[in-house]
């Protein structure tokens, strides 16, 4: 009796087309984000190129139409001024007492504006009483009130604060106000359907619903703490960096006069960035377009 064995076929180690579709696909992810990444830095980086190139041109030729730019620093004058501020402490003293400030004051401004605005868009009783109040301070510029700070408070530092706190304040409790006002009434009626109290509806309805309007004022509000608390210490500050900008200018040292602008405006960025990134860290659960 013989058997005859059929060859065995060998085996193939080539994966499916549906394998290798899903292997293109996720290395077309990896590197997705990658050139995206590439292309948001090249699109941030490109704008400040050219206006530092358009600087250098227009001062190192001494160009004079209108504007005279035949009395501003060139970029090369300015970086040796940043490099000789770097070595000195004073620099970085009057960084940090302009950001403690900033601190100090966005932070009570943010807590009493949302708290404001919450009450005022809540309550029609509470705006009546507090709204008219609101906009016969709102119009009135914060860096009007530095003579009343210098009689109020017992020292310089404690009237800045109170200068950037105002001037925070309004942005944050008109953005609440608007937020609140803005939320779709089915919610709340649906939430008393389910048995909700009041206090639960505020805390997991209303503030989570009202946090995307409340950051676009908080984005606003900083910008605006920035411009008051350098205006402040350019007229009663000791120290900060709005100080050694007009100090700078005082001494006839216009390469730090844009040593210091340009320190305002990096920081000016770095915290309006932060607020921005814990706007979308806060309000992730929204859609994407929504956010």
């Amino acid at each position: 009796m013989t058997i005859s064995a059929e060859p065995i076929s060998p085996v193939t180690t080539t994966p499916p087309a549906e394998v290798q579709v899903a292997a293109r696909q996720s290395r077309w992810t990896v590197r997705i984000p990658l050139r995206g990444r590439l292309r948001t830095a090249a699109l941030t980086t490109m704008p400040l190129v050219a206006l530092v190139l358009l600087w250098y041109l227009l001062t190192v030729n001494h160009v004079v139409f209108w504007l005279r730019f035949d009395k501003i620093p060139t970029p090369s004058d300015v970086f040796r001024s940043l490099r000789t501020q770097l070595g000195t402490s004073d620099y970085y003293t009057n960084i940090l007492s302009s950001t403690r400030r900033i601190l100090i004051g966005f932070g009570l401004a943010t807590v009493t504006g949302v708290v404001a605005g919450m009450a005022i868009g809540r309550s029609a009783v509470v705006s009546g009483l507090v709204r008219p109040v609101l906009e016969v301070f709102r119009p009135i510029p914060a860096i009007a009130l530095v003579p009343l700070a210098i009689l109020l408070f017992p020292t310089g530092e404690q009237g800045i604060v109170f200068i950037t706190c105002f001037a925070a304040f309004f942005p944050v409790v008109v953005s609440t106000i608007h937020a609140m006002h803005a939320l779709p009434k089915v919610w709340e009626e649906a939430a008393h359907t389910l048995g909700a109290r009041r206090w639960q509806i505020l805390l997991h309805i209303a503030l989570p619903g009202a946090l995307p309007g409340i950051f676009s004022g908080l984005s606003v509000a900083m910008g605006v703490a920035w411009i008051c608390v350098i205006s402040a210490e350019m007229i009663s500050g000791q120290f900060g960096i709005g100080y050694f900008t007009w100090q700078s200018y005082g001494l006839l040292d216009y390469p730090s006069v844009m040593v210091g602008m340009l320190t305002i405006g990096v920081l000016g960025w770095a915290t309006s960035w932060l607020v921005e990134m814990a706007g979308r860290r806060i309000n992730r659960w929204l859609p994407r377009a929504a956010r």
